[in-house]
């Protein structure tokens, strides 16, 4: 029988004083006791588990106890020995008292044993301490282990029932050593040293419980850890903070609740972590749900173990609420947000020769439906802008001449997917300027930590992507970072790119949670950069964010009405966006369009090379501003045409000359391309408008020999008020297709493939493998990639539609 052992150490422990062996009518006890032992597993649990032992300990305890009340020496009171740590010095002799088997954790009866030490007090020598572990009067000894000035145990509550068959699986010790593992002799029991750092030991108990426990809580330990606040530092000591509360504002402290009632953090401090049973953290729009403005920095919530069935019962509906807010608070995917738009249709020239649109340097839309195909999911027609599909990608036209900031070029072919048609292509060439020649940059990066942005995608990214920016930078340089969550704040103060070390420490500091004020960002960083403004350099604000804004000015209209007003100021905009399932496209989309800047989706760090490092001049300096086109065409040649994409970017006609109408920027290096649909006069199109025979408005148009249509530009100095005109003639000379540019036939293919993604209705051919191919052939040199790129996108999308 398994526990035999059990009588055997009794008699033996019986033996060493001078009463008999065993009390009167032990025998009859024990018979009963083995029997129920026996058969325990035989028989049907159909009463609790833990009965049958409860009765077998009483009668062994009850029995035991009557026996030795009738001794003139009562014997010492039971002790556990787990909860006493002393120092065994060689074997067990016979005259110490045995210990019974871990399993049932109790000890007949204890003695302190020869040579053992107490714990010492603080901050006095500590000595060996040990722990000895027992199966039989057999000896085990465990290699000794310095102590800290507490030693801590994590055991289940010791029984005085010696029958109890719940097993101690696992006891852990913790203490100043090398983390060790060692397997006593107890069956299922181990017995782990780990290692600690004093400051742990000395933390406030219930926040030492939290760490690394509690998703969303961070605690700030007992040494000099800061979080630097312009002017200085702050010193956070011990302080427990929800999770991207401190990247705003250090002393963003949480609201703590304790069973319903709001407390202190001193309250909190003190708590007993043994006592508390639940913590929920909220974050956020759950929190400010239940508990209002005042938890707008988070709430801990702590219900504890010792609570009356009626405080149980008024916490009920506390918890429901909070298990609500909790299921409506993560982020529904496939709640991203597009901008609805209607493509260009086709004007009659006759009636309206003139087009009149904003130059868009901005590709966030190519990169954002390359990482909607790859992750194989159907592409949101609102989120194709051809226009930024076409500018993701550079062509090979020449640099400008005669002091320009940029030439111009064109070259006129047949249409891919309208066989009867033209297309126009009109190309711009910014100036390249050498990055010793660039003036010196202010940049403040305005970024996103709230809750939204608690993804790797998003805020883990955003700070690699900035790394890569800073690598960009030059000593005369300066950064300063300013994030948001449920308001914003400074974490540091324009700084020399020559300390990269310390810009990049402020990166890593940020973390993600709360709610999200983006309009108190974009007014703080606008203030840092005005304060810190370079008269004739580079002035801008990077703000990057999945474009959530949900607290203060977050409404598209009140943002663009921000905006318009900040660009004033003479600081450019760079809009860059992360994410995906809650990203707001249209959002970023308006900053960019309104805020003399331009805009950039981040989907992984091949992405943030090219825009912030290969194309960083282009992006982040400005050599023209407020740059409108203009084109007339004649309608000799012409009959109809149709702008593709730039639907957002048209403008009214007598807008070109309105040196107050905003217009798009041209970077240092940067390639901005536009594509017109043409129907030639004499052409039958089901797609063209239908003509009105019009008395008054018929013009003539003989007399200028050639000419397709005259284009105009109009452009701004960085710091200038007002704009300059050039202008050129494009001939009405059509190549062949096949004959065509390299550069024609690849930009020609994306724009195709782009109104493919929106389903356009106003082209007849559209077969992706004839995209494929015309985007084959156009592939040139492509010394980069993102051609080929572009192609096996074709061959995945291709795929996805089968």
């Amino acid at each position: 029988m398994e526990n035999n052992h059990i009588d055997q150490q009794f008699n033996e422990a019986s033996k060493l004083s001078e009463e008999p062996a065993v009390f009167p009518g032990f025998e009859k006890v024990w018979e009963k006791i083995e029997e129920k032992l026996d058969t325990k597993e035989e028989k049907k649990r159909m009463i609790p588990l833990w009965l049958p032992y409860g009765i077998a300990a009483s009668l062994v305890i009850g029995m035991g106890a009557f026996y030795f009340m009738n001794k003139k020496e009562s014997a010492e009171p039971l002790k556990p020995v787990v909860t006493k740590n002393t120092t065994l010095r060689g074997p067990i002799n016979k005259t110490e008292i045995a210990k019974i088997d871990r399993t049932i954790k109790e000890n007949i009866r204890k003695e302190e044993l020869p040579g053992s030490v107490p714990l010492p007090l603080p901050n006095q020598p500590s000595p060996i301490v040990g722990m000895n572990v027992y199966k039989s009067p057999s000896t085990c000894n465990l290699p000794p282990v310095q102590a800290p000035d507490r030693i801590t145990t994590s055991l289940p509550t010791i029984y005085n029932d010696t029958l109890k068959t719940q097993s101690i699986d696992e006891v852990v010790v913790t203490a100043l050593g090398i983390k060790k593992s060692y397997k006593s002799v107890v069956a299922s029991s181990t017995v782990m040293i780990a290692s600690t750092d004093k400051s742990s030991v000395s933390s406030p108990a219930a926040y030492s419980s939290l760490q690394g426990s509690v998703a969303g809580v961070r605690i700030n330990g007992s040494g000099n850890q800061g979080i630097n606040v312009a002017p200085g530092y702050i010193n956070i000591k011990n302080q427990l903070v929800i999770r991207g509360a401190a990247s705003v504002k250090p002393e963003n402290k949480a609201l703590f609740v304790l069973n319903g009632i709001v407390r202190s953090e001193e309250e909190f401090r003190k708590l007993d972590p043994n006592k508390i049973e639940n913590i929920d953290v909220l974050k956020g729009n759950s929190a400010t749900a239940i508990y209002g403005s005042k938890a707008a920095n988070g709430v801990i919530v702590v219900t504890t173990k010792d609570l009356s069935r009626r405080e149980r019962k008024k916490l009920k509906k506390l918890q429901e609420e909070i298990s609500k807010q909790k299921q409506i608070t993560p982020v529904t995917r496939n709640n991203e947000s597009y901008d609805a738009f209607v493509e260009n249709p086709f004007e009659l020239t006759q009636n309206q020769p003139l087009s009149t649109f904003s130059i868009d340097v901005d590709n966030a839309s190519y990169s954002n439906v390359r990482r909607m195909i790859n992750n194989g999911q159907a592409v949101d027609k609102n989120a194709v802008r051809i226009e930024e599909m076409v500018n993701y990608f550079k062509y090979d036209y020449p640099q400008p001449k005669n002091g320009d900031p940029f030439s111009i070029n064109t070259e006129y072919s047949d249409s891919p997917w309208n066989p009867d048609h033209k297309l126009l292509k009109i190309g711009l060439q910014g100036k390249n300027i050498p990055m010793d020649n660039l003036p010196a940059s202010n940049l403040v990066f305005l970024i996103d930590v709230s809750g939204s942005m608690n993804e790797e995608n998003k805020l883990p990214l955003l700070k690699s992507s900035f790394k890569v920016l800073l690598n960009q930078l030059r000593p005369k340089d300066k950064v300063g970072i300013v994030v948001y969550a449920g308001s914003a704040g400074m974490v540091l103060p324009p700084t020399s790119a020559a300390e990269k070390d310390k810009i990049i420490e402020a990166l890593d500091r940020l973390q993600a949670g709360g709610s999200t004020a983006g309009g108190a960002g974009i007014e703080l960083a606008y203030k840092l950069a005005m304060e810190n403004f370079v008269k004739d350099g580079n002035n801008r604000v990077i703000i990057a964010t999945d474009g959530d804004f949900n607290v203060g000015t977050s409404s598209t209209s009140d943002l663009k009405t921000l905006i318009e007003d900040k660009r004033k100021s003479g600081v450019f905009l760079t809009c860059l966006g992360f994410g995906m399932g809650n990203y707001k496209d249209n959002t970023l989309e308006t900053l960019a369009d309104k805020g003399n800047g331009n805009y950039a989706y981040i989907d992984n760090m091949q992405e943030a090379h090219k825009f912030l490092g290969k194309e960083f001049a282009g992006s982040m300096y400005t050599i023209a501003k407020d740059v409108k086109i203009q084109i007339e065409f004649n309608p000799e040649y012409v009959h109809s045409y149709r702008l593709i994409g730039y639907e957002n970017r048209k403008l009214k006609n007598e807008d070109f000359t309105n040196d107050k109408i905003d217009a798009g920027e041209l970077g240092s290096g940067h390639t901005v391309t536009a594509l017109y649909e043409v129907i030639p006069a004499g052409i039958q199109s089901e797609f063209a408008p239908k003509e009105s025979n019009l008395k008054y408005t018929r013009n003539s148009s003989k007399g200028f020999g050639e000419e397709l249509a005259t284009i105009k530009f109009r452009y701004k100095k960085p710091d200038g008020d007002t704009s300059r005109e050039i202008s050129q003639v494009v001939k009405n000379v059509a190549g062949r297709i096949s004959s065509s540019s390299p550069d024609f036939k690849f930009a020609s293919s994306v724009a195709w493939f782009g109104l493919v993604l929106r389903n356009s209705e106003l082209i007849t051919r559209k077969d992706l493998s004839d995209i494929e191919s015309l985007a084959r052939q156009g592939k040139s040199k492509d010394e980069e990639g993102y051609r080929s790129e572009f192609i096996r996108l074709i061959e995945s999308y291709k795929t996805i539609q089968k």
